[in-house]
């Protein structure tokens, strides 16, 4: 039996994730649905919930799920973000495809998207939990890439971060320094928080969050 939910339980899980929000803050929170490791089918239901911005964070995984998508549904073009680890090297593949590059965090990745894809809309990632392998800059080290990034060309509008696991309330702390920084360096945009930490991140100033299990359930195994 297959793990992929029915539009009308997306719809509903949707609708109580914006409920939520909406209990928290007046601020417009866009929904970010992450589709990591689920099929072309899913960012389809996804889109027909009403969701344009959908999230991935493999450049492999996004270009076989945009060919089958396209494949499937002509004419689809979700607004795709990407949100994982960036490799220089894979830039290339996926510069045709992406709408936002929310995993900008070193002056190498900022250059080759740069050089791919010009005047692109980025954000810098910051590192806010100081977990190896996750990504994400020094918030020290912010203003000087994100000036690296708009004199390569590239359109910075905001600030990109995950927060620490375990409880959501641990997240405050980092959500709040991210928002106070993008403050200071006049971007209007705040990437923050996930299904676990979503309501968090809507009352300390996200702009979006990064939704897949709220939205999709559990995720499938690789």
């Amino acid at each position: 039996m297959s793990d992929t939910p029915d539009l009308s339980t997306v719809r509903e899980r949707l609708a109580a994730v914006r409920s939520r929000i909406a209990e928290v803050t007046d601020r417009p929170v866009r929904i970010v649905a992450v589709t990591k490791t689920h099929g072309w089918d899913v960012v389809d239901l996804a889109m027909r919930a009403g969701v344009e911005d959908v999230a991935e964070n493999y450049a492999q995984e996004l270009v076989a799920k945009a060919r089958d998508l396209t494949t499937h549904v002509p004419g689809a073009e979700p607004s795709w973000h990407f949100i994982g680890r960036l490799q220089s090297n894979k830039v290339r593949s996926i510069a045709g495809l992406v709408r936002c590059w929310e995993s900008i965090d070193r002056s190498s990745v900022a250059d080759e998207v740069a050089r791919r894809a010009p005047g692109a809309r980025v954000m810098v990632q910051l590192d806010l939990a100081g977990i190896a392998g996750r990504g994400g800059c020094p918030p020290g080290d912010a203003p000087a890439l994100v000036d690296r990034c708009r004199a390569s060309g590239l359109d910075v509008v905001g600030l990109m971060g995950v927060g620490p696991p375990g409880d959501p309330e641990h997240s405050r702390p980092a959500f709040r320094q991210l928002v106070a920084l993008a403050d200071e360096l006049g971007l209007p945009e705040r990437s923050i928080g996930m299904s676990g930490d979503f309501l968090v991140a809507a009352e300390e100033g996200a702009t979006s969050v990064r939704l897949g299990t709220a939205l999709f359930g559990p995720r499938p195994a690789r």
